[in-house]
């Protein structure tokens, strides 16, 4: 028996990984995180499976149906959305299974991040202007952040910044970064990417709140923020430049 936690992707059902996919076919019991995960997806679940939502349960119950799927020697498809490795809540989970020497394993899923530079269309690390890409978040009901790691701190760096689960702070991204990357610095928020109802916000730290809150977007949503977001005027690799040797194609004599 394993528990199998599982990234199921940013939204569209073809984004899963064959392996995550193959996994809540075959699992007895497909635990899913609600409506972060296309019902396309749980659908796919054996008809015999027993599928549940574990939005509103709470971290007992989740490892009640666990432990009950372990006595019976049944695996288990822990299902959450993106990359489970992201804000996924498994650390607590994982905890559990050590702790009861459950047997777990992980499959990655796309992250939010990655979908949503590719709707924009652009390469997130550019050469010579941009080769860092930070992933973080703002505290707003959930956890504290970690001393070192508000946003002003993270801005100084100059990276991209991917800000998950903060479009209710974005007043203050804007205010605690436009000194470090300027009023007229790009601004995407990416509102359910992939799905449906899918909507790219592109704007300034100047203009990004007053479109956001035009749009009406409280929730679901990933803010980007980089001086060169879309942009394709950067230098190009040397990866693929003519007089650019590696082991694979060497120099030539």
């Amino acid at each position: 028996m394993t528990v199998h936690f599982i990234g199921a992707g940013p939204g569209a059902p073809d984004l899963i990984t064959l392996r995550a996919l193959n996994l809540i076919r075959r699992c007895p019991l497909v635990i899913y995180a609600g409506s972060l995960v296309p019902r396309e997806v749980i659908e796919e679940a054996a008809a015999t499976a027993r599928v549940v939502d574990s939005a509103p349960l709470h971290l007992d119950e989740i490892m009640t149906l666990i432990v009950e799927a372990y006595g019976k020697g049944e695996d288990v498809a822990r299902v959450h959305s993106g990359d489970p490795s992201l804000y996924g809540a498994i650390a607590e989970q994982m905890a559990r299974l050590d702790a009861l020497n459950i047997p777990y394993d992980i499959t990655p899923g796309v992250s939010a991040y990655a979908a949503a530079a590719a709707a924009l269309k652009c390469e997130l690390t550019l050469p010579e202007r941009s080769q860092t890409v930070i992933l973080t978040r703002t505290a707003v009901r959930a956890s504290a952040m970690p001393s070192g790691e508000d946003l002003a701190r993270l801005g100084a760096t100059g990276a991209v910044l991917a800000i998950h689960l903060s479009i209710n702070n974005l007043a203050k991204v804007v205010r605690e970064l436009t000194p470090h990357y300027g009023a007229d610095c790009p601004c995407v928020v990416a509102y359910r990417v992939t799905w449906p109802d899918e909507m790219i916000l592109k704007g300034t730290l100047a203009t990004i709140r007053e479109m956001a809150k035009a749009s009406s977007i409280t929730r679901t949503a990933l803010i980007l923020v980089g001086k060169d977001l879309g942009s394709h005027g950067a230098a190009a690799s040397r990866l693929y430049a003519a007089d650019h040797d590696h082991v694979l194609r060497p120099k030539a004599e």
